[in-house]
């Protein structure tokens, strides 16, 4: 049995009993980082063998992991934080797993979009989650041109790093529209901003942004 077990995206309390008592009973955890999965492992007392699946090594180890589970052995996949196949390799060994007729199941948790947006207070009944918006402007620019024609609420990812100049070409493309940015989710300074997009342009400009932010439009 493959488990896809999701993990807190902050807070080490925000795991399921379910999940615990999975990772301690599989014979394997594959992880992106074993070292960073090390220190949930560590808080919960689970002594497990780990192995890494990240995305270089993803097609490698994806066989090594697809012969593991046709021998019989039951593995937990989990991503540094959050659900498996949310925009990190687990994707590759979720298909790799039901292409080979192999079972599968999946044990619930945390997805920081889904935080974000309920915490944004925008519309839920449809919304778009549009992953990692392009690193060059111009290329994300167009990406935002063709998600403001929808009619949906819109969520994405962004890093610290490009968050200032990707609120410009929120500006530029949707102009001054009230938005939500939101980082640090369930951890001791969780922070959501709300406003319009040269309010908090201007805030974050002010401090220097850090870890990774959620946007919603």
């Amino acid at each position: 049995m493959l488990y896809i077990v999701a993990t807190p995206i902050g807070n080490l309390k925000d795991i399921t009993f379910r999940a615990v008592e999975i990772l301690k009973s599989v014979d394997l955890i594959a992880c992106e980082d074993t070292r960073h999965t090390k220190i949930l492992l560590e808080y919960y007392g689970i002594s497990k063998p780990t192995t890494s699946f990240f995305q270089h090594n993803r097609f490698i180890k994806g066989e090594y992991l697809l012969n593991l589970l046709k021998e019989g052995k039951n593995i937990a996949l989990v991503s540094d934080a959050g659900t498996p196949g949310i925009l990190d390799p687990g994707y590759n060994l979720i298909n790799l797993a039901i292409r080979n007729n192999i079972e599968l199941t999946f044990i619930p948790g945390p997805t920081a979009f889904v935080n974000a947006l309920v915490l944004s207070g925008k519309p839920t009944h449809e919304f778009i989650f549009a992953g990692f918006l392009p690193n060059r402007s111009l290329a994300r620019q167009n990406r935002l041109k063709k998600l403001a024609n929808l009619k949906q609420t819109i969520v994405f990812y962004e890093s610290c790093h490009r968050i200032l100049a990707t609120l410009e070409d929120i500006l530029a493309v949707f102009g001054d529209k009230e938005i939500v940015t939101a980082r640090e989710l369930t951890k001791k300074f969780e922070e959501v901003k709300r406003g319009p997009v040269k309010d908090i342009l201007e805030e974050l400009r002010r401090q220097k942004p850090r870890g990774e932010f959620v946007v919603v439009i």
